[in-house]
């Protein structure tokens, strides 16, 4: 049964405006957002399939457009919707970080950096250049590997640093392999980017290792 011949009061973009976004599951969210569904199928139908084959909303949104045009309904262009989505996301987050709440919320530094990372198949290291009041100056990937292992050179932080006059940075990598815990390799780099960062006066405010959905922050460990 399409959605346009269920009652109104359960349809999910009536649902949305009349009680807000919160109430309504991730199938229904994504009902919202395909708007259409297939022969045989509604789009809440088509959505709860999308869950049950990507198994989480976090690895549909880490999906390559090759897996994700697999499923009967979905094609480049949803694809392409979903990918400006989660672009419009990602860049409203960082308008927050530029207007100075980056210690204010922490949360909003995680959500981010998991729209940043949390996708990514290969390891990489970015840091977030801030200014004397905590505002976002630049985030910048400046070293990628393989899925193992991330050559970082101090020294080109350190050169990063400078170029943006940055206050201070916060530091973060992913795990591709889904664990957020930091090795014993990342908290020797550290410790070895504070006191690099430390002779040109930038601080380390904290170092985040993302794996999936999760996040350990150095700083709530008290390892900073």
């Amino acid at each position: 049964m399409a959605i346009t011949d269920w009652p109104e009061q359960d349809r999910p973009r009536e649902r949305l405006i009349r009680h807000g976004a919160a109430i309504l599951s991730d199938a229904e969210l994504l009902a919202i957002f395909l708007r259409l569904g297939v022969a045989g199928k509604s789009a809440v139908d088509l959505a709860r399939d999308m869950l049950w084959h990507f198994g989480s909303l976090h690895e549909l949104f880490s999906a390559s457009m090759t897996d994700f045009c697999k499923l009967n309904g979905l094609g480049p262009a949803k694809y392409a919707q979903l990918q400006a989505v989660l672009e419009l996301t990602r860049r409203a987050l960082s308008e927050e970080l530029q207007i100075g709440i980056a210690l204010n919320s922490p949360q909003s530094v995680k959500k981010y950096l998991q729209l940043v990372l949390g996708s990514k198949k290969h390891e990489a290291f970015v840091v977030l250049f801030l200014d004397v009041k905590n505002r976002l100056i630049a985030c910048e990937e400046l070293f990628r590997g393989t899925l193992t292992h991330t050559s970082v050179y101090p020294r080109e932080i350190v050169k990063e640093a400078l170029t943006h006059n940055a206050a201070s940075v916060l530091l973060a990598h992913n795990h591709p392999s889904g664990s957020p815990e930091p090795s014993l390799a990342d908290h020797s780099l550290t410790q070895a980017l504070k006191q690099a960062l430390a002779l040109i006066d930038v601080r380390v405010l904290d170092h985040f290792v993302i794996g999936g959905k999760n996040i350990y922050s150095f700083a709530e460990h008290g390892q900073l």
